[in-house]
């Protein structure tokens, strides 16, 4: 099956999507890369999704508004990868969508909220539409997030050692097979450490009037130095030592975090500012990564374009090496798509796509909503034979994923 991957992340800067060919060998997933492309969203909306995110109060015509105009982003972009990835060949479209609001109350995340009406992807490209995965996962008692970590433990089966998946999004996440807590053969699990990029992009925009969305290079960052007052008050939070799983979001760490860190301190040079946060990041990620005895780091999401990030990261994870996941055949900025490429596919097979250790769901749930494509498009949800099985044998869950150069 040649599935279409969109994903925006919490930097709500644009959309990525990725093509996969994806085909079930027993318990061994195949995954062809098909390559990816992406769009930014247009400043418009990229200001209505900012004006809408917390501690921003909105209203209930301005979700309509966004659940529409992302939808139709989403569309075309979903359109623009059917003819360039997969010359027109494409057969499901897997959609997170761009999360607006994660409700977490207690320390139990409670709802979770992503906007991008599937309707318009699937008008748009006559496509069945996966979509809503997180949901199904919550009314299960678990986090919603984060959902990589299934393509994560796939892909780094068999890996020596314990390697550890990170993404440097907006908010960081980390999966780690096999947790080093629970002793050897413990189950996997996987969080959000905190913020990766959320606080830095606000910051970099703060400090340039607007000019910039990001710390281009981390330049600003590297001309400063840390302030220890300031990453004390802003490493002070309980979600912190909060154990795993756990999950976060702009709904905590936005620009009301930042201010109430900032405040009574002596000023704050504007370089000096965006190396703290920095600071903060490779800290809180630091922290988890020791803590769970990673062997290796392999790292994807935006942050790894950020040098002062990365040399930051590398010098507080000593002797534990830092990769990226270009370097094992995933492309650093499309991971998450193709994830969401894989859950789509599960999907359809009526497989699971979570790991309850790794969400604390009661159990492993087929995620996701269905919108149906155009008239004969392919029918979903109906199990197809695995390779080598018996005529409408029903296919088994993979336990591992195996990457295939495409041609």
């Amino acid at each position: 099956m040649i599935v279409i991957g969109l994903m925006s992340g919490t930097s709500y800067d644009g959309i990525d999507a990725a093509a996969a060919d994806l085909r079930l060998d027993g318990d061994v997933l195949e995954l062809t890369p098909l390559g990816s492309v992406s769009a930014a969203y247009d400043d418009e909306l990229r200001a209505a999704i900012a004006g809408a995110l917390p501690p921003a109060a909105t209203d209930l015509e301005t979700v309509c508004r966004l659940d529409t105009l992302i939808g139709q982003a989403f569309g075309a972009l979903a359109v623009r990868a059917d003819e360039e990835l997969c010359g027109g060949d494409a057969e499901l479209v897997g959609s997170h969508g761009q999360t607006l609001f994660h409700w977490v109350r207690d320390d139990r995340v409670a709802g979770t909220l992503q906007l991008g009406q599937p309707a318009w992807i699937a008008e748009a490209t006559g496509l069945p539409v996966v979509a809503d995965f997180r949901p199904r996962d919550v009314a299960a008692g678990g986090q919603g997030a984060p959902l990589v970590s299934v393509l994560d433990l796939l892909w780094l089966a068999g890996r020596p050692g314990r390697p550890v998946a990170l993404n440097l999004g907006g908010i960081a996440n980390v999966t780690v097979p096999g947790d080093a807590g629970t002793g050897p053969g413990g189950p996997p699990v996987a969080f959000d450490t905190g913020p990766a990029n959320a606080l830095l992009d606000l910051a970099a925009s703060r400090v340039t009037g607007g000019r910039l969305g990001h710390d281009v290079d981390g330049r600003l960052a590297a001309a400063g130095r840390v302030r220890d007052d300031l990453l004390d008050r802003l490493l002070d939070h309980p979600y912190f030592v909060r154990p795993a799983p756990k999950s976060t979001g702009k709904e905590l760490f936005h620009a009301g975090y930042l201010d109430a860190a900032l405040a009574g301190l002596p000023a704050v040079d504007d370089p000096d500012l965006l190396a703290t946060l920095t600071a903060f990041t490779t800290v809180t990620v630091a922290d988890a990564v020791h803590r769970h005895g990673a062997t290796e780091v392999i790292a994807s999401g935006g942050g790894v374009r950020n040098p002062e990030l990365v040399r930051q990261l590398r010098a507080r994870l000593g002797t534990v090496p830092l990769r990226t996941s270009d370097e094992l055949g995933l492309g650093a900025q499309d991971k998450e798509a193709y994830a969401f490429a894989v859950l789509a596919f599960l999907t359809a097979h009526g497989l699971p796509g979570t790991v309850p250790s790794c969400t604390g769901a009661r159990h492993a749930s087929v995620l996701g909503s269905l919108t149906p494509g155009r008239p004969g498009a392919p029918a979903l949800l109906v199990p197809a034979a695995r390779e080598g099985s018996r005529a409408g044998e029903p296919p088994v869950a993979p336990r591992s994923l195996r990457l295939r150069a495409a041609g």
